[in-house]
């Protein structure tokens, strides 16, 4: 079950949430990018705010692994605190402290995942995704979120690398950094345990990930709110959004560019969630 609605606004997200009829329980942790800088399209402060407040979250990120200005702890805390988000919530590090290794069952490339050390203090995560486009994957969605986004910088280069080194540089063959994560995305939502929901935003719909310091400016229209508790539905109904749109050429090239659409079919092969989903839309 996917949920949709087309307005974008707070109270859109809240409903998103309140759809899926769940409640996460104990310690929250909101995973979600922090952008690379003021000009990058991460979500504002203002859209994401009662959401966050709801479920009573703090921010969790990790540090790059590429360097910019959240290569370090105390840089990334100030580009969050810059984009605002600091007035929103707290922010958690996770790989602060370092890694924690997580299994993964059923791999295509790698057997286990290296998550911030944080991660084991929160009891459950709501994944607030901003949908666009990717440089390196394609397209950026909730597997990325969960993947690329709470590894460790180690973790990181691990999953680039398509689990063959986990220091160096982060460019590696192409397939196997789409495999790696997606298993890192099953080692994630399958540790969980249940513990897990996520809300893809589409908006401001780049063929830029926010990572990306200076992105290109989007050239389609926004599209909506989708909300999950299956991480490869999510991404695989925003795919079929974006390709239902007649003025998603730029992005449509990007994802084909990278094989994007392999990491749907790696996600359906090592167990991670089902391709096959029931979009319902809901009004605001």
């Amino acid at each position: 079950m996917v949920y949709f609605i087309s307005d974008i606004s707070p109270e859109s997200l809240v409903a998103a949430y309140r759809a899926l009829s769940i409640e996460l329980p104990g310690k929250t942790g909101v995973k979600m990018s922090t952008g690379e800088s003021t000009l990058t399209n991460y979500l504002r402060p203002a859209l994401i705010a009662d959401l966050i407040h709801l479920v009573n979250g703090t921010i969790v990120e990790c540090n790059t692994a590429y360097g910019g200005s959240r290569s370090s702890t105390a840089m990334h805390r100030q580009q969050a605190r810059d984009n605002g988000l600091l007035d929103v919530a707290d922010l958690d590090i996770l790989d602060e402290e370092g890694s924690m290794e997580i299994p993964v069952e059923g791999g295509l490339r790698i057997p286990v995942d290296y998550v911030g050390s944080h991660f084991a203090n929160y009891d459950s995560f709501l994944v607030l995704t901003h949908f666009k486009g990717h440089a390196m994957a394609g397209f950026g969605g909730a597997i990325k979120n969960i993947s690329i986004g709470f590894a460790s910088s180690m973790g990181k280069v691990w999953i680039h690398s398509g689990g063959t080194k986990t220091s160096g540089g982060i460019w590696g063959k192409q397939d196997p950094f789409l495999e790696a994560m997606a298993d890192a995305a099953k080692g994630v939502d399958t540790y969980m345990g249940g513990n897990i929901v996520y809300i893809s935003v589409m908006n401001r719909l780049s063929v830029d990930c926010d990572c990306d310091g200076s992105p290109a400016e989007p050239d389609m229209h926004d599209i909506g709110i989708l909300a999950s508790t299956d991480p490869l539905a999510i991404d695989q109904a925003a795919i079929d959004l974006v390709y239902a749109m007649p003025d998603s050429g730029s992005l449509i090239r990007r994802i084909e560019r990278q094989n994007g659409l392999h990491t749907l079919e790696a996600g359906e092969a090592n167990g991670l969630g089902s391709r096959t989903y029931r979009l319902v839309v809901l009004g605001k």
